[in-house]
């Protein structure tokens, strides 16, 4: 494990360009697997979840080419092995969920050997993701273990799940793109990466109506064929480099901001004090603006930044707004409706200063502009609260320290590296 050293106090400055999204580039790949074809993915992310799926997949038969320096993969499944094999399928791994709705696809049987786990914000339910195949005329069996049958083919079917997960959601389009007849899922997650993924599987020649709703409808087809895709910009880390501009109080521009994903994002921003503008489509936040949290006009309640599922304000941005919040004047609720465990990394920010009283575990208030010290923080398995500790330690004057700050390698590619790039003093040590 890596520790960060952060020499705060320093203003950023500078233009910079996004990683690709983690969160698309992952369900992506897994979809290279419903087609023989060779396809072709550029700006794809060099990061750790995403090597370990590499490997698997390069494990099972794929013959994988990934020019790092160019951020550009070939990738060809056509020998791909029919099974996994005694050790079966492999679903402690980060991401490899996301090969069930292929999978079952190409192989006859899955058979889960693993327990179940979860994660620092909660258990991740298996359960949604049976449901899904189930919908699709896969036959469900237990033995000691869990057996998922498609022997008999996939065919078109409706689901209306209990939430809009985004995992579920993407392993119902990818076997869907594929299953005989029409299928349709109401209450489908529909984040920034679910629209990509079915983006990229109409490219390939599915036929997926409803990108970005709630409800989508697909009508299977026999074959996709290869395609070249870009996986878009990640939009947390264009929100973390605006927001790390606004903290430090520097001139900071963000090319390929994906402006068309920011409306709500950008008047939360404006909550704090914060005006994001844009250029075409780079984004930049000017020097110097006054942190303030805005008054609501109802006077006797508290202004709040909710999260829920898209196009809610998305949870997984919400610990970089909550760093921001630190430096503004006022007082913020900030509420979490999707994790139980959102919260838990808090206490590490406090070693700083910071003025938080969490509520229970889905509501936090923060009293901002609080006087803060450099500090030795843990950091969670969450890479966003990780990178919400290194954001607030690059405003404090002096040397803190992030032990076990690896998470961040998890989503940002180089991420240290550029933000040095634009005047921060970090440094890994082991």
């Amino acid at each position: 494990m890596a520790d960060l050293i952060v020499r705060g106090g320093k203003k950023l400055n500078g233009e910079i360009t996004p990683a690709g999204n983690k969160n698309a580039a992952l369900p992506i790949l897994c979809a290279t697997l419903l087609t023989d074809d060779t396809i072709t993915l550029k700006n794809f992310p060099d990061l750790l979840d995403v090597n370990k799926l590499i490997d698997l997949l390069i494990s099972l038969g794929s013959e994988i080419n990934w020019d790092k320096e160019n951020k550009t993969i070939t990738i060809n499944n056509s020998n791909l092995r029919k099974d996994f094999g005694e050790e079966g399928f492999p679903l402690g791994m980060r991401g490899a969920v996301l090969l069930l709705g292929p999978l079952a696809v190409r192989m006859d049987k899955i058979e889960v050997k693993t327990e179940i786990g979860g994660c620092s914000l909660g258990i991740r339910e298996l359960d949604p993701h049976i449901d899904v195949l189930r919908s699709l005329g896969a036959e469900i069996k237990t033995n000691h273990h869990l057996i998922i049958d498609t022997s008999k083919g996939l065919r078109g079917g409706s689901i209306w799940p209990d939430y809009m997960s985004v995992t579920t959601t993407e392993n119902f389009i990818m076997a869907a793109s594929k299953a005989n007849g029409i299928s349709e899922m109401t209450n489908a997650a529909s984040e920034p990466h679910v629209q990509a993924l079915c983006n990229f599987l109409n490219q390939m020649g599915a036929k997926i109506d409803g990108i970005g709703s709630c409800k989508v409808v697909i009508e299977g087809v026999e074959n996709l064929h290869g395609t070249e895709f870009t996986i878009p910009s990640d939009h947390h880390e264009i929100a973390t480099l605006l927001a790390l501009g606004a903290m430090t109080k520097g001139y900071v521009r963000v090319k390929n901001s994906e402006p068309e994903f920011f409306p709500l994002i950008n008047r939360s921003f404006e909550k704090l004090g914060v005006n994001i503008k844009y250029n075409g489509d780079t984004a930049y936040v000017k020097g110097n603006q006054k942190l303030k949290v805005l008054e609501p006009y109802t006077k006797n309640m508290l202004q709040k930044i909710e999260a829920a599922p898209w196009p809610y304000f998305p949870a997984d941005l919400m610990p970089l707004l909550m760093a921001l919040a630190v430096k503004a004047d006022g007082s913020i609720m900030f509420w979490n409706k999707l994790y139980e465990g959102g919260f838990f990394w808090i206490p590490e920010m406090i070693k700083f200063g910071a003025e938080i009283v969490m509520c229970d575990p889905h509501r936090a208030i923060i009293f901002g502009n609080k006087p803060l010290q450099p500090a030795t923080v843990n950091a969670p398995d969450i890479i966003r609260a990780t990178v919400a500790l290194l954001m607030v330690a690059l405003t404090i004057d002096g040397e803190s320290r992030i032990n076990n700050a690896d998470t961040i390698k998890r989503a940002h590619p180089d991420f240290v590296e550029n933000l040095n790039k634009l005047g921060a003093d970090i440094e890994w040590v082991e």
